[in-house]
């Protein structure tokens, strides 16, 4: 049996440098919180535990003082800065530099005052709270393409997206928006999707129709992952999303000559060998 990991599956670039220096702060000693989870992969999360790192919420913030809280890739709204400083907390701060690009654009629209700020993206999701958090809790959240309708096409609208959505979806928006606004508003989109994510769809679409089998590697709460999946359903019926290797079941592979490991953003690279590795050892059987 062939069994391929896909070479474009794995963390992205924001959430291996979150990692990294999570790391290298517990490699110093002391205590080091995270502020959410570090990446929406279990597994992972339960690696970094058990290498001191202490995962809180934000009421748990509020408690603390002095001590060093690491916040991850998504981003965080200003007032957690602001908790921050009043607690003389430690700030380490480890938001992906497109998501802190997008922030800035966003609060300096803001300030600009007018309109209709706009953000396609997932309502509750870290990085979106950040990015409305810029505006004083004044943007308008969309999460699909049906929501764009209750916009009121009378006044401009500024239109950014979360950096995980999908660029075709984002592209029916614009398309709808500049079809129903009014000629005396003004309409501005912002593509701000993550290239390094965005690009991983047709690409692991391609390796996707490439096997018998696919097994997408991801923990549920993924955002991304639950798109990259989806892509993957659609174009090989026969993929199943696993968290891990022990959610493989052994009559997946009867009849089966080549299985694709694939995973999301979230995925580590260790944990898809890991599934490759209970594949070979199920052939031994």
């Amino acid at each position: 049996m062939i069994i391929e990991i896909d070479n474009g599956s794995g963390f992205c670039f924001g959430v291996t440098t979150a990692i990294k220096k999570a790391e290298e702060e517990l490699a110093q000693g002391g205590t080091l919180y995270c502020l959410g989870d570090i990446v929406h992969n279990g597994m992972e999360c339960e690696r970094l535990r058990q290498m001191g790192l202490i995962t809180i919420n934000h009421d748990d913030l509020r408690d603390l003082h002095d001590v060093k809280v690491l916040l991850r890739a998504h981003g965080e709204p200003p007032a957690t800065y602001e908790l921050a400083r009043r607690n003389n907390i430690e700030i380490i701060d480890a938001t992906c530099p497109v998501v802190l690009k997008l922030q800035k654009r966003i609060k300096e629209q803001y300030e600009l005052g007018g309109g209709q700020i706009v953000i396609f993206g997932k309502k509750g999701h870290a990085e979106v709270l950040g990015l409305v958090g810029q505006t004083q809790s004044n943007a308008i959240v969309i999460e699909n393409f049906d929501e764009v309708k209750k916009l009121d096409f009378s006044r401009d609208i500024y239109l950014y997206s979360q950096t995980t959505k999908s660029l075709d979806e984002f592209h029916r928006i614009i398309d709808y928006i500049q079809g129903h606004i009014s000629p005396t508003a003004t309409f501005q989109s912002f593509d701000t999707i993550c290239r390094s994510v965005a690009n991983r769809m047709p690409n692991i679409s391609q390796f996707a129709t490439r096997h018998d089998l696919i097994l997408f590697v991801c923990g549920r709460k993924s955002s991304n992952g639950k798109v990259l999946f989806g892509e993957c359903l659609r174009v090989n019926p026969n993929t199943h999303l696993i968290e891990g290797p022990e959610e493989i079941e052994p009559e997946w592979l009867t009849g089966i000559s080549s299985v694709g490991i694939c995973g999301a953003t979230s995925t580590p690279k260790w944990l898809m060998e890991q599934c490759r590795d209970a594949i070979m050892q199920m052939e031994m059987i």
